[in-house]
């Protein structure tokens, strides 16, 4: 069974260390950490560019489907690991108790007038754009694909909405909690499952490499 450990367990599991509590700056327009900004839209991006532009780059659609897939991949782990965490004080992370139960904990730096400077406005709109516009773009691929026909395409932007559709889905409950007026019961379902989906994709590549 998968349990949802709401933001309220934050101060129980802390997984921001003491030095990103760092000095405040008061200009919250700027850019903080350029580089996870750059890697929060390059791998993302990079995926849906190659995917367009898939024909002109090579003819090889085994070539064009493990390098999308490995964008993907690097895109799943930069934005789950870091770049969440860095932008804008979020982190949704799962781990196993010693009874087996997998637990999932959405986590959310404890709100302060510190924390309210050390997070840049410019970052959190370039995190929250980049994290919802891309899994859009995906679905209307996907519907693409479907309606063309495009068989061969369509695992692997299934895998693109299944990886950046977690990332969504895990950074939102982040920010919402467990509020039952803003996420559904429907919602929440799909959404523990698509985690789940992404959790037995992990495990799969971690025992196979």
């Amino acid at each position: 069974m998968l349990q949802q450990d709401s933001n309220d367990d934050t101060e129980d599991v802390s997984l921001f260390d003491a030095e990103e509590e760092a000095t405040s700056r008061p200009q919250k327009s700027k850019i903080r950490h350029p580089v996870a900004s750059f890697f929060h839209l390059f791998f993302r991006v990079s995926a849906i560019v190659v995917y367009l532009l898939c024909d002109l780059f090579s003819s090889s659609f085994i070539g064009c489907m493990v390098t999308i897939i490995l964008l993907l991949s690097c895109d799943f782990w930069a934005v789950k690991n870091v770049t969440g965490r860095l932008m804008v004080g979020l982190r949704w992370w799962n781990h196993i108790d010693e009874d087996g139960k997998s637990h999932w904990v959405f986590e959310s730096r404890k709100a302060s007038s510190q924390d309210s400077k050390t997070i840049s406005d410019a970052e959190s709109r370039i995190f929250w754009l980049g994290l919802i516009t891309c899994p859009v773009l995906w679905v209307i691929f996907a519907f693409s694909a479907l309606f063309s026909f495009k068989m061969k395409w369509l695992a692997v932007v299934i895998m693109g909405v299944v990886l950046q559709g977690a990332n969504l889905y895990g950074y939102i409950k982040c920010k919402v909690g467990n509020s039952q007026n803003l996420t559904s019961m429907a919602t929440s379902y799909l959404g523990r499952q698509l985690l789940r989906q992404v959790s037995v994709f992990w495990n799969v590549n971690d025992q196979t490499s």
